[in-house]
Parts: C-alpha cells; structure tokens; sequence
C-alpha cells in the first residue's frame, strides 16, 4: 500500500482497513488460541504421547514464523488481499484435513499448512496494512487495536471451543472453525486499498534493506528478544488447559470456580485463556497508547521483567483455582502488550515501506520462541510428568529479554547514518 496516493483520512484512526484487520485477527485467533483445548480429547481418543499432539502444534508455531515474512513479502509485491486471502483459504484447508488425521505424522505434517494459514490472516501482515494506512499521530493506537482483536479472539475462541467439544466431536468442531475463517475473508470487500506501491529509483530495494539489519546489533537485538515472547505465549496457549485440568482436579469447586460460572476443571482451563484475552485487551490498548508517548525499548523491557515475575510467582506457590485466575487476569495484561510495541519500534527505526517484512523476520524469532515452548512442554511433560522445568525455562529468557532490550539504539536508521558521515 502507498501512503502518498491512499484514499484514507490520514488523521483518522478507525479506518475500514483498521476494521476490516480486526476482523480478520479476530477471528483467526479464536481458531489459533483454542488449540490447547483440543489436547487432551486427541490424546485421549488414539492414547498419543503428550509430546506427540505438542510437536503438532509446536510445528504450527514454527511454520507460522517461517509463513510470516514470505506472506509479507508476498503482500507488499502482490497486494494485501491477495496474501490475506491465500493465508485464509490455507488455514481452512488445514483445518479441513487436520478433522482426517489419525496418527501423530499426519497431524503434524497438516499443521504446516495451518501455521501457513495463521501467518496470513496474521499480525505480520495485518499490523502493515494498518501501519502504513495510519497517520504518524494515530499509529501506535491504531497497532495496538488491531493487536487487541487478537484478544478478543482468544476470549471467544477456547470457550467457543470447550462448549462445542461438550455437543460435537472435535473433527467437527474443526469443520466449524474452516468455515469461520473462510467466512471472515468476506470482509476483505471493505477493505480498499490501493495497488501495491512499486519501488522508486531512489528507493533502496528489499535486498539492501535486509542486508543492513543482518549486520545491525539493535535489529539483532530485537530479533533475540521476541524470542521469549512467543516461548512463553505458545507454551501457556497450548498447555496451559491441560496444566490446569490436572492440577486443580482434586479441588472441589471454588468460590471463584462459580464466580466465573465454571463448574470443572477443564473448562476452567478453556476460560483461563479467554480471561488472558480480556486483561489482554487492555492490556494492549495501553501499550499502544504508552508506545506512542514514551521510549519503546523501555516499555518492552520493562513488560518482559514484569511478565519473568508473575510467571515465577505463579509456579512458586500452590495452584489452586484462585491462583490460576490472578495469573491469567495478570499474565493477560503483558501478553501481547510487546506487539505492538515491537511493529512500532521497527516502523520507528526502520520505515514503513518494508515494515511487514521486517516485523515477518523479527517474528520469525517469536515463532521459533513457540516451538521451542509447545515442543519442550510435551517432551518433557513426559520425562518427568510435569511441567516444572519448561516454567522455569520461560523464567529465564524473560529475564534476558528485559535485559537485551536496553541497549537498543532507537534513532531512526537515517538519523544514525547522517551522524556517521
């Protein structure tokens, strides 16, 4: 998309790209966060190894991650709705295949096409859109609403999904999600944007462009810290139900059990991630107003060490119904506060004009963050029949990230060169 010849209100913040975006986040994170839901029925119903339905999803993440930049790349040659809706139609197609799948191979092997499908219909892409079609006064908030649909997303989808699996089998539910996200691409009408801008003679390509940020330590350093962003995310997205559903199953039924209107441990489990979703709303509303006001690096630093404290204070102390809802509201609040964040610091430093495919990079890191938590929290889950050590894992890279955020230069890219000559 072209900033110079759009036909957007540049002072407007709720444009129909911006909407339109939401949209299509919305409801391909209600598919994406309910994976964890579907663990334990899976397992259960062909008796796979907890590591072996992990490693399906942990192969999701990672393909994510390598979809990202290529739907990216794919976006700014082509056009944003021409990648959208290719992501869209893979998503459905891995849904509908994955609804076959009967032995641990096939589940994995589809789920490359399904981690394909979230990258385009995903943030790299959609964040892009809405950046270069968001003035510089409204971009940050604008990043981080579109962030935000991401949570409502993750509020509807694991209920959505718990309740479904109650009165259906999960092939179908599978069924449903396919065509929930084949019908979201319906929004794409309303989304006019312009024809891909083309590159300018006195514009660097994308060729010279990624070889500046290989060699640049605060790229580098960005990349590194995203890392333990999605380690975390993908591990507490895909085990956190499971984790819950068995450590809380001896517990009698709560005060705060009914409170929330939860009467088993399992749905407590789906509505874990759903109440992440709600404080998560806020929670990135925040970082995307705070972002545009005050030092990026700062605020991803200080969101990575409030997250390492939390997540040890939890692990810390005895779980109960109580505790796992005071980890979920303040896990939600940081969860993905850093998205925004991080598209806004590399719109920052970087521009606009590769903005999708360099923030596609960056979180490419994030997804191989996902593998790693979703891969470990299966494999050793069955060493030790716990999840201790992939806790204490997701403990210290927070810590790292917090700290490898601080030196980052955040001048723009041009501002440093002038000085250097």
């Amino acid at each position: 998309m072209n900033t110079a010849t759009t036909t957007l209100k540049k002072d407007s913040l709720f444009t129909p790209v911006l909407i339109v975006g939401c949209i299509i986040v919305l409801i391909g994170f209600s598919v994406r966060a309910s994976f964890g839901v579907f663990q334990i029925p899976i397992s259960n119903e062909f008796g796979w190894l907890r590591a072996d339905f992990s490693f399906a999803i942990a192969i999701q993440n990672l393909f994510w991650g390598i979809g990202q930049p290529l739907f990216s790349m794919l976006a700014e040659k082509y056009g944003d709705r021409k990648a959208i809706i290719t992501g869209g139609v893979c998503y459905a197609i891995g849904l509908v295949l994955s609804s076959y799948a009967i032995t641990p191979g096939q589940h994995q092997l589809l789920e490359m096409l399904v981690g394909f499908g979230i990258a385009g219909t995903g943030f790299g892409v959609i964040l892009a859109v809405v950046g270069r079609a968001t003035s510089d006064k409204h971009r940050s908030m604008a990043l981080g609403i579109a962030t935000a649909a991401g949570s409502a997303g993750q509020i509807v989808g694991p209920p959505l999904a718990q309740y479904l699996l109650q009165n259906i089998q999960w092939q179908s539910v599978f069924l449903v999600f396919a065509g929930m996200i084949l019908l979201s691409l319906f929004a794409l009408f309303y989304m006019r944007v312009p024809p891909p801008a083309k590159v300018e003679k006195h514009e660097e390509t994308m060729g010279t462009i990624l070889k500046r940020v290989a060699k640049d330590r605060t790229f580098i350093f960005i990349f590194i810290g995203f890392f333990s962003c999605g380690y975390q995310l993908a591990f507490i997205t895909a085990h956190f139900p499971a984790f819950i559903t068995e450590m809380c199953a001896a517990i009698s039924p709560t005060s705060i059990m009914q409170t929330i209107g939860v009467s088993t441990t399992s749905t407590l489990g789906a509505v874990s991630i759903a109440i992440i979703g709600v404080f998560n709303i806020g929670g990135t509303l925040l970082a995307g107003w705070l972002g545009s006001r005050y030092s990026r690096k700062y605020l991803l630093a200080s969101i990575y060490f409030l997250r390492t404290i939390v997540a040890a204070a939890f692990i810390l102390n005895p779980i109960t119904p109580s505790t796992v809802v005071l980890f979920s509201a303040l896990m939600g609040a940081l969860w993905l506060a850093t998205v925004p964040l991080t598209s806004g610091l590399i719109a920052q430093i970087y521009g606009l004009r590769y903005m999708g495919t360099l923030f596609g990079l960056v979180f490419f890191s994030h997804q191989l963050g996902g593998f790693m938590g979703v891969w470990l929290g299966g494999t050793l889950y069955d060493l030790f029949g716990n999840y201790n050590i992939v806790w204490w894992l997701g403990v210290g890279v927070g810590a790292l990230s917090a700290l490898i955020h601080l030196p980052i230069d955040e001048r723009p890219w041009s501002e440093r060169q002038a000085l250097t000559i």
